[in-house]
């Protein structure tokens, strides 16, 4: 990030803190009018004079936050737009790329970093008229947002009154803020799977979706000039999925019983001394990078199997699913145990009081009431815990490698959906090629797996909840 965007951050958070500054002020001043209004008798208010100190911040606040992020939006492209309209004809850039390019330089020579040409005269009068209608739109956007939320504080103040219904105000207000934080997240989401849909189907364009669906070789090199040979391009995705259900299901069998079953022994057998050192240890491996597991994985694991199995005379590569599934498993036991543990606490002690009171034993207590209660938590637990093993990379390339081998072999090198993502997204790539494009079909593919992973936990809650309700 260049000098002047990290300059013109700082002043937008310091701006930031000011209208801050000035709501809480708000809050002063409209609580302290609401007492004033009742002649200091706060039972004749209709609401608490908190509400109204709050009805006089949000007043101040609320216009001036949003005026702030409409002006940060909207500044730069009316600054990039007068400096280059104001260019001469003579050095005006024909093409877009050219436009772009010279854009950049002015930015860079404004922010004192290197440029892609020798800065002509015209070149620095612009980066000067860059920058001068920087600092004006600074200026003038400190001015608006400070005007706009002393007024707004003026306007809230002055609706102050001994019968003004603040309360009911305030939580108008906050419902609409929730509903917009609502609508941001569905309308992000929505963006997301739309912009996946959209570069499909332009990679879909090139390759069939059934050869990439179904076909068996995955080689998503691809030609970039026409005399080029051996870089045709295989986009079969079948060895892709096959490497990421085969190293899931290893780190699920890893997690999936240990998680549980130290939750079980955290939640019904252990004592509280043991409960409190033991659950925050575990939770230290939810904190550990990932990068660390790779480590660990490619530098510890992975020789002992192959040793192992060099041992009992199995050939095992270098680079294995088995030591990215056991390291992964390892690394998602708290997201099992951690979850797990809470769900089986919040079931009910008159469940277990009922079974204890038929003569139920307390293993008997845990396999017929207590899990089931939980199941759906539960469910969800191992849910996350797969989600969180799909999107997995770092020790996927550092202990499984890069290769696309279709095999059930856990002592084979494998890769998956996210480790070709990102392969395929590393460095200056052309958006206009297969190749590139085969990273949104993934994502794709993979959105829709996860999606349909939801709908069998969910069909799985609905119907073991009922006996519950």
């Amino acid at each position: 990030m260049s000098n002047l965007r990290r300059r013109g951050t700082m002043n937008s958070f310091f701006l930031i803190l000011v209208v801050i500054g000035l709501s809480v002020v708000g809050y002063a001043i409209g609580r302290a009018r609401s007492v004033f209004a009742a002649s200091g008798d706060a039972r004749i208010l209709h609401s608490l004079p908190s509400y109204y100190g709050m009805f006089v911040a949000l007043g101040c606040g609320l216009p001036a936050i949003l005026l702030l992020a409409i002006w940060l939006v909207i500044q730069p492209q009316i600054v990039d737009h007068m400096v280059m309209s104001g260019l001469d004809a003579s050095i005006m850039p024909q093409s877009a790329d050219d436009y772009s390019l010279m854009l950049t330089d002015i930015r860079n020579l404004s922010s004192g970093n290197a440029t892609s040409r020798v800065a002509s005269p015209a070149i620095v009068a612009a980066t000067e008229r860059y920058l001068a209608l920087q600092s004006i739109g600074f200026w003038s956007m400190v001015g608006s947002v400070v005007c706009i939320a002393l007024l707004g504080l003026a306007w809230a103040r002055s609706r102050i009154s001994r019968n003004f219904r603040a309360r009911n105000a305030v939580e108008s207000i906050i419902r609409v803020l929730l509903i917009i934080c609502s609508l941001i997240a569905i309308l992000t989401t929505v963006g997301i799977v739309m912009s996946l849909i959209f570069e499909s189907l332009r990679f879909f364009a090139r390759i069939p979706f059934f050869d990439f669906l179904f076909g068996l070789h995955w080689s998503p090199q691809t030609a970039i000039r026409a005399e080029q040979v051996g870089a045709s391009g295989s986009f079969g995705a079948v060895p892709i999925f096959a490497g990421t259900l085969l190293i899931t299901l290893i780190a699920m069998l890893v997690a999936g019983p240990i998680g549980l079953l130290s939750a079980i022994y955290m939640a019904e057998y252990a004592n509280p001394r043991f409960r409190a050192i033991a659950k925050p240890m575990l939770e230290v491996l939810a904190g550990i990078p990932t990068v660390v597991y790779g480590f660990f994985a490619a530098l510890t694991v992975a020789p002992l199997i192959r040793g192992w199995g060099e041992g009992v005379g199995l050939d095992v590569s270098s680079e294995s699913a088995l030591a990215a599934g056991l390291v992964m498993g390892i690394m998602i036991i708290p997201f099992v145990s951690s979850l797990s543990d809470d769900v089986i606490n919040s079931v009910p002690q008159s469940l277990r009081d009922g079974s204890y009171g038929l003569g139920a034993t307390k293993s008997e207590t845990i396999r017929h009431v207590i899990l089931p209660a939980a199941l759906p938590g539960i469910v969800g637990a191992f849910l996350l815990a797969v989600s969180r093993a799909i999107g997995e990379t770092m020790i996927v390339v550092m202990a499984a490698g890069l290769a696309s081998n279709l095999t059930a072999n856990p002592f084979e090198a494998v890769t998956t959906v996210t480790v070709q993502i990102v392969t395929l997204l590393v460095g200056d790539q052309e958006f206009d090629s297969a190749k590139t494009l085969a990273a949104f079909a993934l994502g794709l593919v993979l959105f829709f797996i996860t999606l349909g992973l939801n709908v069998v936990a969910l069909r799985v809650v609905r119907k073991y909840r009922e006996k519950y309700d």
